[in-house]
């Protein structure tokens, strides 16, 4: 049976899952779930992707033919959805619960060159929680025996509703091309400008943004409630994935922007860094939950 470990603050409650990819299983307040309801069933199924939310170690995204060059060495990555390398390695690994208490545990991951990534490094998420919000403190270190790129990010579902609504202030965006590649960078067009509020649904989204300040409102007017995230700047980019026909959108805070690993001299925006031996990486998301 899956280990699971549960936080709870007044009312609300938070059932992590480090088995299943350093998961969040859940995020409810009450009878309300603040992020993806959990199925019946879903646990069973071991896959991340089903959950309240997953981590990104040590990218975000897609690459391009699954393949990336570094330090004069080419790299090829596992197919891992629908054919592609996407969101690196953290998902498909058991994390360890270092250290937990009643509201706030931290999960670590150690990983050891392998085929889903080829380079040694060291991963924490730091989960805190409160009454009225979750805070997710994300590290990753490189372990490698040279310099290695790295970055990170969360991918969290949130459900939606007939009114639901999203703001968020970008400069720039990179629209997908073939295989879900970007193909440039470009200012928002009217139907991915989400400066003003914008309904949830009223256009399909499925891209990275960048240039981000680091706020974005999530509003359930008919609900009585809304979700800002707030992120540091080690993750001002993010995903909006707002899928036709489902029940849930994705707002993720990331480091860098999709295919960084093989823009990473090109594209001085990008985002990914490149960390010597034992240096770190670190940043902070804030999810809170606040009444209309």
């Amino acid at each position: 049976m899956t280990k699971l470990v549960t936080l709870a603050a007044a009312d609300s409650r938070v059932v992590l899952a480090p088995e299943i990819g350093g998961s969040v299983a859940s995020w409810t307040q009450g009878s309300r779930p603040i992020m993806r309801p959990l199925a019946d069933g879903t646990l069973a199924e071991n896959l991340p992707r089903s959950l309240a939310s997953y981590p990104l170690f040590p990218f975000s995204g897609r690459v391009a033919n699954r393949q990336f060059s570094f330090d004069g060495t080419t790299y090829e990555l596992p197919a891992l959805l629908n054919g592609h390398a996407i969101h690196g390695c953290g998902w498909q690994e058991i994390w360890q619960i270092e250290d937990a208490d009643k509201r706030s545990a931290t999960m670590r991951l150690d990983h050891q060159p392998n085929a889903l990534w080829p380079f040694a490094f060291v991963a924490t998420q730091r989960f805190t929680l409160s009454a009225d919000r979750l805070v997710v403190d994300v590290m990753i270190e490189n372990r490698h025996d040279r310099p290695a790129p790295a970055g990170f990010g969360l991918h969290p579902f949130f459900p939606r509703s007939p009114a639901a609504t999203l703001q968020l202030q970008t400069d720039h965006v990179w629209p997908n091309g073939a295989d879900a590649i970007p193909t440039a960078k470009i200012t928002p067009p009217a139907k991915w400008d989400f400066s003003t509020p914008k309904p949830v649904g009223a256009d399909f989204v499925d891209n990275c943004f960048g240039g981000w300040d680091g706020l974005a409102l999530l509003s359930y007017p008919d609900l009585g409630y809304r979700v800002r995230i707030e992120a540091d700047p080690e993750l001002r980019h993010v995903v909006v994935f707002v899928p036709d026909g489902q029940s849930f959108f994705c707002v993720e805070p990331v480091s860098h922007m999709p295919d960084a690993l093989n823009r990473l001299t090109t594209e001085p925006t990008q985002g990914m860094v490149v960390l010597g031996r034992n240096q770190r990486l670190t940043s902070q998301a804030r999810f809170i939950v606040e009444s209309l």
